[in-house]
């Protein structure tokens, strides 16, 4: 069995700073379960470019209010607490933040842990 406690994993290498978000990964591939898990924050006011082409996520609105836009088509979608929203289909997406939202995240394949989004919003696929 795994157990964890947010703060103490805030408090270690598993949180990840960026310029628009802060995401602290409570479980990661070493921990072989097949996917990972994150709590994450979003910077208010903030807009991120994402385009997961090697994974796919899982995302529940805790906290906060902000909206997802699809490239593809552009249609915005708002968030809110108690929405979720899936990236089933390695979406290209805009995610702005009105207020800081607390996310819940879940990735597959799992995430290593330093992971950043490069240049074209995107984790690399670490084997």
């Amino acid at each position: 069995m795994i157990v964890r406690k947010l703060k103490d994993c805030e408090a270690s290498e598993r949180r990840v700073v960026a310029a628009n978000w802060e995401s602290t990964r409570m479980l990661l591939k070493e921990d072989q379960m097949g996917f990972s898990f994150h709590i994450t924050t979003i910077y208010a006011g903030t807009e991120t470019h994402i385009w997961y082409q090697n994974h796919l996520e899982s995302v529940y609105c805790m906290s906060g209010e902000g909206e997802i836009e699809t490239l593809a088509d552009g249609r915005i979608y708002p968030i809110e607490p108690g929405v979720l929203y899936i990236l089933d289909q390695h979406d290209e997406h805009l995610l702005r933040a009105k207020s800081e939202m607390k996310m819940a995240c879940v990735f597959n394949p799992p995430l290593t842990g330093k992971e950043v989004h490069d240049d074209r919003g995107v984790y690399p696929l670490n084997d």
